[in-house]
């Protein structure tokens, strides 16, 4: 399955749109993780729990996504977008969307 940013793919022609799928994650990291986060906030610096469990929902929401879509029987998934915000604290929701489309090579 083709996941792209754009309204288009290079080579392809949208022959239909399916209509908009979603794929979406709460991820929160354990209190042992999240500690150690918070004692990074005070030295500064990246706090890798939180990277690795955006990726982690990133991943996740896309691929969510992608099943959505490949129920459409879609080819593509075309204008994606990722939304996140802040459920409580130590937890996020991470929101993957786009159109679901056929496409045809040119």
């Amino acid at each position: 399955m083709i996941i792209v940013t754009t309204d288009s793919v290079p080579g392809y022609e949208v022959t239909e749109a399916l209509g908009v799928v979603r794929g979406s994650t709460i991820r929160a990291k354990h209190i042992g993780k999240d500690f150690l986060a918070g004692l990074r906030t005070i030295v500064g610096g990246e706090i890798k729990e939180y990277t690795e469990m955006l990726i982690e929902a990133r991943n996740e929401s896309m691929n969510r996504m992608k099943t959505q879509a490949t129920t459409l029987d879609a080819d593509a998934v075309i204008s994606v977008r990722f939304v996140t915000s802040q459920v409580m604290s130590g937890a996020a929701e991470l929101l993957c969307y786009g159109t679901a489309v056929k496409t045809r090579a040119k």
